[in-house]
């Protein structure tokens, strides 16, 4: 019985093994085709194509393709859209200071950042781009309409929007300047014990820029966050950032397909500079790393959210350098990010806990554009054929340079003036 038993566990053994080989088999097999009929096509292409195309340029626009096929985040960069990254997250770029997305199949502008052309020519968060000078950018790839708004400095250019509420199109012609970011600006408000903190994007000077402004302002009793249209950055600076509001518990996690990309990231005691009651503001102009902060902050229970429901990007990318220059890259999705409370940010982003628009005609509307998606591409079309009328908007008003923010300037942000009287409550409450 025992040698009946040991030979039929050989032969389960051995035919568990040869089905394994036979899988993995079949699996390389298709493999090859797969390679060798991609190498087919870029074959073809080349030998037959209309226009005489170099094999690199066949390459690339196969890759180009390929990455933005995967997700809305994911693509690839040449040499000089490499190097345009790297600048970026420095701080200091030429061109609109716009940071868009595909939304819906169509060119979508994600946020206008704070002080930038597009800022002052009052480009707003959701607005679609359907025209960059002539060009139509219906069906136009990201990567190219990217490349399209770049030029030289003090070159100008034109942009055809779609406003939510707007019964035509709106033209704005935009000059394109070397942009420095000035990524932490703090004030006090209305010579109140309160501090207000706007950071526009998460560039590399974030955290350093936080803790001067709390150690600048050591006697203040509560602080106001503005992320509003802070279209994100580095995830080390949005770490940075509520790891000095948070003691301990963790930060924000990362899950993707292979376990080396799954990591936690943890709020360090030692860390922590203020504890003062806090309310966060965000809006549909709040992606990525401001989603992570406000998202985080508010699952610890640390600041009241104020504002409109954020961008909803909740995605890991990575560059990864794909010749030995280091001079070409991709940009790949690899994971998602989860808050605290194990929620996710992606599609859905972040709730407030107190419902604020901006303006003071407050009306209670959905801040998505309202169309549906199978109706969007035939009605942003007739919006294109329709269009033979230039208009320029309305002129952007700022506020003037100052260390202090008024309180006639408090009733003109709507958001803003809500997010302190929630504030003066937090802090008789903890007092």
């Amino acid at each position: 019985m025992k040698k009946i038993l040991l030979a039929l566990f050989v032969v389960l053994a051995l035919s568990s093994s040869l089905e394994a080989n036979s899988k993995a088999k079949q699996s390389e097999q298709s493999r090859y085709k797969s390679l060798a009929k991609l190498t087919k096509v870029i074959g073809t292409v080349e030998k037959y194509y209309v226009d005489d195309l170099t094999l690199d340029k066949i390459v690339s626009k196969s890759l180009k393709g390929l990455m933005e096929e995967l997700d809305a985040h994911s693509s690839y960069m040449d040499k000089s859209e490499f190097k345009a990254m790297n600048v970026l997250t420095r701080g200091e770029f030429g061109g609109l200071g716009i940071t868009v997305g595909m939304k819906d199949g169509v060119l979508t502008v994600i946020s206008p950042i704070y002080g930038t052309p597009a800022q002052k020519a009052d480009v707003k968060a959701g607005d679609i781009i359907l025209k960059i000078n002539s060009k139509s950018t219906l069906n136009m790839s990201l990567g190219d309409a990217v490349s399209l708004m770049r030029g030289k400095v003090n070159t100008s250019i034109k942009l055809v929007l779609i406003r939510k509420d707007m019964q035509k199109p709106i033209v704005k012609i935009i000059k394109r300047k070397i942009i420095k970011i000035k990524s932490v600006y703090a004030k006090t408000i209305d010579n109140q014990k309160i501090l207000y903190i706007r950071i526009t994007s998460f560039d590399q000077k974030v955290v350093r820029g936080l803790k001067k402004a709390l150690k600048s302002h050591r006697n203040i009793q509560g602080i106001v966050l503005d992320l509003r249209n802070n279209p994100g950055g580095l995830l080390n600076q949005a770490i940075g950032t509520v790891d000095l509001f948070v003691k301990h518990g963790v930060i924000v996690s990362q899950k993707g397909r292979i376990k080396q990309n799954n990591k936690k990231f943890y709020a360090h005691y030692m860390g922590t500079l203020s504890s003062k009651p806090m309310v966060v503001l965000v809006n549909g102009g709040s992606a990525s790393a401001s989603e992570i902060v406000s998202g985080a902050l508010q699952d610890h229970k640390r600041a009241v959210i104020v504002g409109t429901r954020t961008f909803g990007k909740g995605s890991v990318q990575v560059i990864l350098p794909i010749n030995d220059a280091k001079t070409e890259a991709i940009r790949l999705t690899i994971a998602r990010y989860y808050l605290p409370s194990g929620r996710t940010i992606q599609a859905k982003g972040i709730i407030p806990d107190v419902l604020s628009y901006a303006g003071l005609a407050v009306k209670a509307r959905d801040s998505e554009f309202l169309l549906r998606e199978s109706e969007l591409k035939k009605h942003l079309t007739v919006k294109l054929d329709k269009f033979d009328k230039k208009t320029h908007g309305r002129k952007h008003k700022h506020i003037k340079k100052s260390s202090t923010i008024t309180q006639a300037q408090l009733l003109d942000d709507n958001q803003l003036n809500t997010g302190v009287n929630i504030l003066k409550s937090l802090i008789r409450v903890s007092k």
